[in-house]
């Protein structure tokens, strides 16, 4: 039988932060705002902690959890999320648990007595849990040296994730107001952060305001045509890499998978329809590398912790910048490249700005008609989208960011007066009663009976357009919408309609400019890439992934619980053949060199007898 062992004895104790980054997590030094938010901490401060997703945030509450006496007590939303946590800390010989609703009686006692006992640093749990009388009172004789609240965007009416729970939150404060608190989230705007000081009753915090840019993602967007084909084609292009498509509904998430899996795709859907252990083994599926991709609603968001996923797919446009960003965010929080591609279709707004308008009035609906305007705006965006996207949080950039499909593929425009003059005459002609794929049917001169029994057929705008495809004509037909000269009217089934700001274009008095259609539907692969210019050996690279996942299948772990995508890419770089040299690999710590390091580092030096 195996002893549980405490931080204490798997490790030296660390004499400062700094030790314990290196030492405990195997990190040669603290990215930016860390060490600052980090030291605030160990003073024991109130702070209010923004950073981008895969931007660091845990360290900055374990780290001050492991040099401060007394045990952190950690509020997170989902089990999944906590659980892997606790996995991860584990791995690096820190003694933390998550107390849920899952566990049995008697793992609950056991965990309360080690908490009791001195023997746990960190724990997670809840925030129903944490509000509960019982537990509460358990806390008031635990000496706490500090309380985190992660996800605390979902603390305030104005973030996009309210949660009723978490607003209770303050009265925690109340109560163990001598504690030390830390908020953090990676999305909060001003209204946001205000709310979350606020409704947490933070005292006089140190707020830190990091940047919310994520360079290593690329932001592509293209027009949504043949949606489920134009994904197949896009995983193409990502063989052997794992990622996220997210989906509007339930039917699309059912629909897109059962596609993906006839195409000899290793996917798997997920949504809050699905029973607690379906979902349970999806995430845990993905989570080792079992499967590639999951196809999910929103409900598949927090509970990611995996550093590796490569993509996040947009199916349906988000109803908010804030949840873009978040579930972009789920890709690259290994900092390696990585690409966040979105199909748009300006009816999907449309569709969405009547869901909003069935709402009753309020301040809620204003909120959240801001936010899907500013969502509309980066879609639509003909500058860089991550000078848009940042804009939208306050941080402003002088310099286009060359990776996003904007700086990588600039839009070329041309005089397209007369393409309009036949799109807008047809949608006339057709008395304004028709859909836009109808109208291009009638344009490109189609031969099917739907025409022919309108009598479309004789008009003079049928077979106008028949010198261009398809999705050409879709593409002006947008454009003319976003420009204001036709109106898609989704309570008559998304028919055409032209509006005032057509008829001087009609008469032939004003030109028009437009994009030239992007007949590529597919996401265009970058022109350069200097993000993965690293020179690093991608054989030895396959072999390390390959070994990583028989030991984490072997100890039961996510193969990133292990060593990350990023430290074996490092390790294929430097090729270390000693314990020095491993250690000073980013990623290795103490423990883990210990666990885990001669079998790479035995593989390594086969490699180089082998290859030179």
């Amino acid at each position: 039988m195996t002893a549980t062992l405490t931080a204490e004895q798997t490790q030296p104790q660390p004499s400062s932060a700094k030790d314990i980054l290196q030492d405990v997590f195997g990190y040669q030094s603290f990215r930016d705002g860390q060490q600052e938010v980090i030291d605030l901490a160990i003073s024991g401060q109130d702070s209010l902690v923004i950073m981008p997703t895969g931007g660091g945030k845990s360290l900055c509450y374990q780290i001050p959890a492991l040099v401060r006496e007394g045990i952190t007590l950690v509020i997170s939303p989902l089990i999944s999320l906590m659980k892997d946590q606790v996995d991860q800390l584990k791995a690096d010989g820190v003694a933390a648990e998550c107390i849920n609703s899952t566990m049995s009686r008697d793992d609950l006692i056991s965990v309360y007595n080690r908490m009791n006992s001195g023997q746990i640093k960190l724990v997670y749990a809840s925030p129903e849990r944490v509000l509960m009388r019982d537990f509460i009172d358990r806390l008031y004789n635990l000496p706490l040296s500090m309380i985190a609240v992660d996800e605390a965007h979902c603390i305030s009416q104005w973030g996009h994730d309210f949660r009723p729970e978490y607003a209770l939150l303050g009265q925690l404060k109340q109560q163990f107001s001598h504690v030390p608190f830390m908020a953090l989230t990676a999305t909060a705007d001003d209204a946001t952060r205000v709310d979350i000081i606020h409704r947490l009753q933070l005292n006089e915090p140190h707020t830190y305001l990091g940047s919310f840019d994520r360079p290593n993602i690329r932001y592509n967007l293209v027009e949504k045509h043949k949606p489920v084909s134009q994904v197949i084609r896009y995983l193409d292009t990502q063989k052997g890499n794992c990622g996220i498509i997210y989906c509007g509904s339930r039917k699309k998430v059912e629909m897109l998978t059962e596609k993906l899996c006839n195409n000899h795709i290793r996917a798997a859907g997920y949504h809050a329809g699905m029973d607690m252990d379906e979902r349970a083994y999806v995430q845990e599926a993905f989570q080792r590398d079992d499967i590639q991709i999951v196809v999910a609603t929103v409900a598949f968001g927090m509970g990611i912790n995996k550093p590796n996923v490569r993509f996040v797919v947009h199916f349906d446009i988000p109803r908010n910048i804030e949840s873009y960003y978040q579930e972009t965010g789920r890709a690259g929080r290994d900092g390696l490249p990585a690409e966040a591609m979105m199909l748009f279709d300006p009816a999907d707004i449309n569709w969405l700005r009547r869901m909003l308008d069935e709402k009753d009035d309020g301040p809620q609906k204003q909120v959240e008609s801001h936010k899907l305007n500013a969502m509309s705006a980066f879609a639509e965006a003909q500058t860089c989208r991550r000078q848009v996207l940042l804009n939208y949080f306050g941080e402003y950039r002088d310099k286009p960011c060359g990776n996003c499909d904007i700086c990588l593929d600039p839009p070329k425009h041309f005089d397209a007066t007369e393409e309009a003059q036949k799109a807008l005459s047809c949608v006339y002609r057709v008395n304004q009663g028709f859909g836009m794929g109808y109208v291009v049917e009638v344009m490109r001169g189609m031969q099917n009976i739907r025409i022919r029994e309108n009598g479309h057929d004789k008009l003079t705008t049928y077979g106008i357009g028949r010198d261009h495809s398809h999705d050409y004509w879709i593409s002006i037909v947008r454009q003319l919408i976003h420009k204001g000269l036709l109106f898609q009217n989704i309570t008559r089934n998304s028919t055409l309609q032209l509006t005032e700001e057509a008829r001087p274009l009609l008469r032939g008095e004003m030109a028009l400019e437009l994009a030239v259609p992007r007949l590529d539907t597919a996401v265009r692969s970058a022109k350069a890439d200097k993000l993965s210019n690293r020179q690093y050996d991608k054989k030895l690279f396959a072999k390390l992934r390959k070994l990583r996942k028989t030991i984490a299948d072997k100890v039961g772990l996510p193969p990133y619980v292990v060593f990350s995508d990023a430290t074996l890419i490092e390790m294929a770089e430097m090729l270390p053949t000693s314990y020095g040299e491993m250690l000073a690999v980013n990623g290795v710590g103490q423990r883990k060199l210990e666990k885990y390091a001669d079998p790479f580092l035995d593989l390594i030096q086969e490699h180089i007898t082998t290859h030179g």
